[in-house]
């Protein structure tokens, strides 16, 4: 690897992957694209599960350790849409986005031996996972993009997860209605080899729009999840205290579920 590498002292228990490209699965499955799911059963299933199902009735709804289908290139689509929020439009996310994230850092803390303080170069430097998936959105839209960036199982091993962890938040630069953005998932999906710290798009470096410098791809629940603009990594035991207490910002204010498998 690149000497900007993740520069931290080395941990006993874990090692940095040192082939980049080592956890790439195989060739993509060539599949039939779709730009319309319509409602699909899937996504209505998520939605009517209901508020007082339990997290781990939610966890029950899919195959958790199965792969989410990738594809080729040629079935990538012509236009992906940017949705959500565009932009943070705060003034320090903007003088970052003037610098070109030059200044920009991910800190990666809580129940953590070791915290993590990493540039967008020294993530860019790392070992990273290329993939081709499809983005299934709960307004009834789909669109398949590849992505490339680093496997958060491969940080949160390098920072020492703690056993009493639970689930991994992600604390992010915008904020809908004046409530902060945030979002999370439970260790199963954070060491899903899918499960990515995004830095690129159909080859290029994140817009803006798309969630610019770095976006979750955790690519076996529904659009909602992927969260933008991620600035922190926080691995806790329990999510009631965070914010209203149900995972996320759709959850605690939309009533989304937090578990949005597909």
């Amino acid at each position: 690897m690149s000497k900007d590498t993740l520069i931290m002292p080395p941990s006993p228990s874990s090692s940095f992957i040192t082939r980049r490209h080592a956890l790439v699965g195989g060739a993509g499955l060539l599949l039939a694209g779709c730009d319309q799911i319509n409602a699909s059963p899937a996504v209505q299933s998520v939605l009517s599960l209901g508020e007082k199902a339990t997290h781990g009735a939610q966890r029950l709804v899919t195959d958790r350790n199965a792969l989410a289908r990738e594809f080729s290139r040629a079935d990538m689509s012509p236009v992906f849409r940017q949705n959500g929020n565009r932009n943070p439009g705060t003034a320090e996310y903007d003088a970052l986005a003037a610098n070109n994230f030059a200044d920009w850092t991910l800190n990666v803390g809580g129940m953590v031996a070791q915290p993590l303080r990493l540039s967008l170069a020294q993530l860019m430097a790392a070992p990273r996972r290329t993939q081709i998936t499809r983005h299934d959105c709960v307004e009834g839209w789909s669109a398949i993009g590849e992505w490339s960036g680093v496997p958060l199982g491969l940080l949160l091993r390098r920072a020492g997860l703690s056993s009493n962890a639970k689930y991994v938040v992600f604390h992010c630069a915008d904020s809908t209605g004046g409530a902060p953005y945030y979002e999370s998932i439970d260790l199963i999906d954070a060491f899903h080899p899918q499960t990515i710290l995004a830095t690129h798009m159909n080859g290029a470096p994140l817009v803006v729009g798309h969630g610019a410098p770095l976006r979750l791809r955790v690519e076996r629940q529904l659009g909602y999840k992927q969260a933008k603009y991620v600035m922190r990594v926080e691995a806790v035991a329990s999510l009631d205290s965070l914010y209203g207490g149900k995972g996320g910002y759709w959850e605690d204010h939309r009533g989304y579920q937090w578990f949005a498998g597909i």
